[in-house]
């Protein structure tokens, strides 16, 4: 006997997105990848090992600066690792997961891992949906017109010109990561997220602070501390800046199915293993995205599938150099920025920038 309800409608995409993961997940691209991770974190504590050698043997010495360079450097590869740690990617269950994400965020980088997870979750949720993902809420830079054009004063010259400074104002992104994550966690956090993790944070400014301050000259050590922040800052928002930003922005009331909001809204890097490496494996953001436990070594062959799938359903699938992903987001940001313009302005002095 007929159904007297009508069947719903098929959504063709969605149901692309469930073959294209039953492809994936049969190829074994799912698995853990434990010899990577082993090699990967003896790789980085005989990095960090060398660092704090090279910093007892060279002493008071400006050439420490080219040390808190490198510890910029290292400790940007160790958040990667945690960001990986946090996705569940690393290791073969999700507690042990979560404690190694929280120890490498906090005691090694120093950063809170719940406002991370929180802030993160919530971007891989609905990435550059207007209203929803944090990474384009209004900040020193406008992601959307309209924060652009509500910009006053210092912020108002800034935006103007953002996408020239934004790998400038990046210098100081390393600090800014370190407060937001701290004050986040002192007003928003839960008691027992307070007391796990502003002790291990504290241990970490402990445990590097306490040593540049006490061998180093104090300018010197001010110096030391800023090169590293500087390097730092640099680093993280070139790895993660060219993912998302002037990619499709997804309207705030939009409904959008999974495999469209991944794949429309995010870019990948060419580069092949140098890349994968230098940027975390955030280079194949796409296969991130829709695959977000999946262990880097195993993106790139997800990347064939997924770009052989999206092929097949005419769905666009955006892969660039990092030169060119640059290129693209200072555009992008400049395009905003107009609309922090004094509606007096003239065009042409606008159009040069002055």
């Amino acid at each position: 006997m007929a159904s007297a309800y009508p069947s719903p409608p098929v959504n063709h995409i969605t149901r692309s997105f469930t073959e294209l993961a039953a492809t994936v997940r049969d190829t074994g691209l799912l698995r853990r990848a434990p010899l990577f991770y082993a090699l990967y974190g003896v790789a980085l504590t005989l990095a960090l090992g060398g660092v704090v050698t090279g910093f007892v043997l060279l002493g008071d010495s400006w050439f420490q600066l080219l040390i808190a360079a490198a510890l910029g450097l290292v400790l940007t590869q160790v958040a990667f690792l945690g960001h990986e740690a946090s996705h569940r990617a690393v290791l073969s269950t999700g507690p042990a997961n979560d404690r190694l994400g929280r120890a490498l965020s906090t005691v090694v980088v120093g950063i809170s891992h719940q406002w991370w997870m929180t802030k993160h979750t919530r971007h891989h949720a609905n990435p550059n949906k207007r209203g929803a993902d944090p990474d384009i809420d209004k900040d020193t830079i406008s992601f959307v017109e309209e924060d652009a054009a509500q910009a006053r004063g210092v912020i108002r010259w800034i935006t103007r010109r953002q996408g020239w400074l934004f790998f400038p104002l990046l210098t100081l992104e390393g600090l800014n990561l370190h407060y937001r994550s701290i004050v986040s966690l002192i007003t928003q956090g839960s008691r027992r997220q307070r007391w796990t993790e502003l002790p291990a944070i504290a241990l970490h400014f402990g445990l590097y602070l306490i040593p540049v301050f006490a061998y180093l000259p104090l300018g010197m050590a001010f110096a030391f501390v800023g090169v590293q922040m500087a390097v730092f800052g640099v680093y993280m928002g070139a790895s993660f800046a060219p993912n998302h930003k002037g990619m499709a922005l997804v309207p705030a009331d939009a409904r959008l199915d999974f495999l469209s909001k991944q794949v429309l809204t995010s870019r990948n890097i060419r580069g092949g293993w140098t890349m994968n490496i230098l940027m975390g494996g955030l280079n194949y953001q796409i296969e991130h995205h829709l695959f977000p436990n999946m262990a880097r070594p195993h993106l790139a062959h997800a990347r064939a599938i997924v770009r052989e799938h999206c092929r097949s359903i005419d769905m666009p699938y955006t892969e660039t150099s990092l030169l060119e992903s640059y290129s693209i987001v200072i555009a992008y940001l400049n395009r905003v920025g107009l609309a922090a313009r004094d509606p007096f302005d003239c065009p042409e002095r606008v159009a040069m920038g002055r």
